[in-house]
């Protein structure tokens, strides 16, 4: 059965794309079978493993306005043993489409459900919101991956995050977890440092290890629809998320 992990976090920029992109192509590396489901109506992640999203006949939007099966829409990566269900703008409205619809917040689940025994790993690409997108995302996860950047305001926001993952929790998902806090853009800044300290006292062993450095590689890598293992493996962005994607295996 595939473990479905969530990445998310309500505040942008934080690097959510980058590590569902960078971690899943890592996965894919050790010969897991690693899909991508973009819930970003950005489709950042679908560029990112070179997919041109202006160019799939169908979309996660598909799938959770028409509930078509998820499968229709996955289409493979360059890259071996991944693949990607797509994003598509319009899943900017699907909130409103839904709106009206009875248990809405269980489509996104309801849809991979049977694709659960053909993946290792099912990694879903969070909007930058908590929003009904997000909550379909954490309906349908087992896990919850929270990127978090090393600076105040990212901090800050981390209590509303896990308050509602809490609530997710309780109400609609019990199987949920927090399965780690990522930290990410880290520069040798007494600020960071301060960041970092505060978040391993607090929230201990749920704290990964492995720490995302501000790389310039990860942030020209997209622009090249490559994952940095592909654009330039020995890169600082490279070894840090082969060192996570050994720590997510391990903690599985």
């Amino acid at each position: 059965m595939a473990r479905v992990i969530a990445i998310a976090n309500q505040k942008g920029g934080v690097g959510k794309t980058t590590t569902t992109v960078n971690l899943a192509a890592c996965l894919a590396e050790q010969k897991h079978r690693v899909l991508v489901v973009d819930m970003d109506p950005q489709g950042n992640a679908t560029q990112g493993i070179g997919v041109d999203k202006h160019a799939c006949e169908n979309s996660i939007y598909n799938v959770l306005a028409e509930q078509i099966p998820c499968a229709d829409v996955i289409v493979p990566t360059p890259f071996a043993n991944l693949w990607v269900a797509p994003s598509h703008r319009d899943l900017v409205g699907a909130s409103v489409e839904l709106v009206n619809e009875s248990r809405r917040e269980f489509r996104l689940q309801h849809a991979i459900e049977p694709l659960l025994e053909q993946y290792d790993f099912i990694m879903i690409d969070c909007p930058p919101s908590l929003c009904l997108l997000t909550l379909n995302a954490l309906v349908a996860s087992y896990e919850v991956m929270i990127p978090l950047q090393c600076e105040y305001y990212p901090l800050e926001g981390l209590s509303e995050l896990l308050h509602t993952i809490i609530v997710v929790r309780e109400n609609l998902n019990p199987r949920l977890i927090v399965s780690g806090i990522l930290l990410t853009m880290f520069q040798h800044t007494n600020l960071a440092k301060d960041v970092i300290h505060d978040v391993r006292t607090h929230l201990g062993t749920s704290v990964y290890e492995t720490i995302i450095p501000r790389n310039v590689t990860l942030g020209e890598a997209p622009s090249f629809g490559t994952p940095v293992i592909h654009y330039d493996k020995r890169s600082a962005g490279a070894l840090a998320y082969l060192a996570l994607a050994e720590e997510v295996t391990s903690r599985g």
